[in-house]
């Protein structure tokens, strides 16, 4: 029986931080799929206002927005207060950047490259896996100089979260958890 008391389906947080939403819409995405697969998943903020405990769940996704090619600090502090907890079951990492919204010449390199505290999160959490997603960027959200640098990248704005391959890597998590209940 799993710590959340149930016979079938793990119980699941997917942990985030989000600054305008688009991590948060990934969070929820990938919460909402693990539910279809049988899975009591939840989706919840590590804002400041909310530190859910890890050690009620069977298993964790923890995901971030990506500020100076890095996690936010609300989610690399969660992962530090809590990594007795997180390595001690299975936890996914999800990051949120913007590869898919920059001009060609950037965009290959931006989708492979990891957040800078990405090493030290792996090796303190010890993840199944680590993904890399790009979310919505929206003019609003940078300020002028931020902007700039963005047009001079070749960006673009607009949601260019893909939704495909989010819900594919989050049936990966939900059948990899179905697999280990049945071991």
């Amino acid at each position: 029986m799993h710590p959340s008391g149930r016979e079938n389906g793990a119980a699941v947080l997917v942990a985030y931080a989000s600054e305008h939403g688009s991590t948060r819409g990934i969070a929820e995405r990938i919460a909402h799929r693990l539910t279809l697969a049988g899975h009591r998943a939840e989706a919840r903020p590590v804002d400041g206002t909310e530190d859910p405990d890890p050690g009620r769940y069977d298993a964790v996704v923890v995901g971030s927005a990506v500020h100076n090619q890095q996690w936010m600090p609300e989610a690399s502090g969660y992962a530090h207060r809590h990594q007795a907890e997180l390595r001690r079951r299975p936890v996914w990492l999800f990051s949120v950047g913007m590869g898919a919204a920059l001009g060609r010449p950037l965009r290959s390199l931006a989708k492979q490259h990891e957040p800078k505290n990405m090493a030290g999160l792996r090796e303190e959490i010890g993840p199944v896996e680590t993904r890399v997603f790009t979310g919505a960027v929206r003019r609003g959200a940078l300020p002028p100089a931020g902007h700039a640098a963005f047009k001079a990248m070749g960006g673009h704005y607009g949601d260019h979260r893909d939704w495909a391959q989010i819900e594919a890597w989050a049936d990966g998590i939900a059948q990899r958890l179905l697999a280990a209940e049945a071991a």
